[in-house]
């Protein structure tokens, strides 16, 4: 893992010096994991993040299983993007998966069952260290703060950052009652984002805290909380409010599950970054039908750049209720629904979680996409690989 974090760090300078990325991201193809894909006897798959290496062509993928069908675990993939197809069932020739690492708990052992749900990670190669997240808990069974973690590249614990202790969960498992503080349970840490100057490291709610505002519904959005911390000192810097949009497609049945909610982000500089707003609806009709069941799969993604010039930083806010501020600016990139294969049939999408940057191809930087298949046979591990065309604006 060293030779990896090396290489990450020239992979990093030259992100510092790109003039910008752009207003238009063309789809070159996916490549979908066969059911039965596994490394070192263990099914892969929960695959909840993506970070480039780009100097060797890896990347490092956190997985969410919760210690359940094996100890928390992050691997390293070996992805070519020129055998990715604009095809719908696209095969997965060019996805290798070349190593496994145990995450591990402050003791150094491996966690024990449910004591830990990885979603995001980074690898910062400045300081020879990777950030992750756990998302925490809040259900009947108890409650768990959500954390942001150091750890060696072996997998051997460096200490957490200071979380602020209102995002801790405190009172009821539903996170609905009066009095309610912190997380509501499975919208929490769900991404992890390192400025290209390296000096600040951010992560992001999935949807609002339970005493700022409600989860999303197809009425409305949720004021989610972007939270940063400096990397020299460690401490907790400042924040902003992201308000998440609704949910775009309802559920096929009145009252069904559905949710909107950021399952990742990457940072463009030291103010601007990408966001996957990533929403699903139980059998709802969005475009696109899964290669797993032939029926639509119920997700809609989108990529939002996001801007914090100019937001509100409402650090040490306890509740962000009753209270006037101005969130972090959010504009539409790519609706990932408007994606074609070659034959003109939509693109299936499911359960996007991770981006990163990905390497040149023909002079032109790329984004790689990874989702999470929630080890659920219904579902499936795509890689989506875009490329950068033209500058923002």
């Amino acid at each position: 893992m060293k030779s990896l974090a090396r290489c990450a760090l020239a992979a990093s300078l030259t992100l510092a010096a790109l003039p910008g990325l752009a207003q238009t991201l063309t789809y070159l193809g996916q490549q979908v994991l066969r059911p039965d894909t596994s490394f070192g006897g263990l099914p892969v798959g929960g695959l909840s993040s993506l970070d480039h290496v780009a100097a060797t062509g890896h990347y490092l993928a956190v997985c969410d299983d919760r210690s359940s069908l094996a100890p928390a675990r992050f691997y390293e993939l070996a992805l070519d993007l020129r055998q990715f197809r604009r095809a719908a069932d696209p095969g997965d020739a060019g996805v290798r998966v070349v190593a496994m690492t145990s995450l591990l708990d402050a003791d150094g052992q491996p966690f024990g069952r449910n004591r830990v749900d990885p979603e995001g990670l980074r690898l910062d190669a400045r300081r020879q260290l990777i950030y992750w997240s756990n998302e925490g808990q809040r259900t009947s069974a108890g409650l768990q703060n959500p954390t942001l973690r150091r750890m060696h590249p072996d997998g051997r614990p460096a200490g957490e950052f200071p979380v602020p202790e209102h995002f801790d969960p405190a009172g009821s498992a539903g996170g609905l009652a009066a009095g309610d503080r912190g997380i509501y349970n499975n919208l929490s840490f769900e991404s992890v984002a390192i400025t290209p100057d390296g000096q600040t490291v951010w992560t992001l709610t999935e949807n609002a805290l339970t005493q700022d505002d409600l989860p999303t519904t197809v009425a409305h959005g949720s004021r989610a909380r972007m939270l940063s911390f400096d990397l020299d000192s460690g401490r907790p810097g400042a924040e902003y409010v992201y308000e998440v949009g609704p949910v775009p497609v309802p559920p096929a049945r009145e009252g069904g599950f559905a949710t909107n909610g950021v399952a990742d982000l990457l940072a463009l500089s030291a103010t601007e970054f990408i966001a996957i707003e990533r929403a699903y609806a139980a059998g709802a009709a969005t475009p696109g039908t899964s290669p797993r069941t032939g029926r639509p799969t119920g997700n809609t993604i989108r990529l939002y750049r996001i801007d914090t010039r100019g937001a509100t930083d409402v650090s040490g806010w306890p509740s962000l209720k009753g209270r006037d501020l101005v969130p972090v600016r959010r504009t539409l990139l790519l609706d990932l629904s408007t994606l074609r294969n070659d034959d003109g049939s939509v693109l299936a999408l499911d359960n996007i979680e991770g981006i990163s940057f990905g390497p040149l191809l023909d002079g032109k930087r790329t984004l790689v996409l990874l989702s999470d298949n929630n080890f659920n046979p219904n579902q499936f591990t795509q890689l989506i690989a875009l490329r950068i065309d033209g500058p923002l604006p």
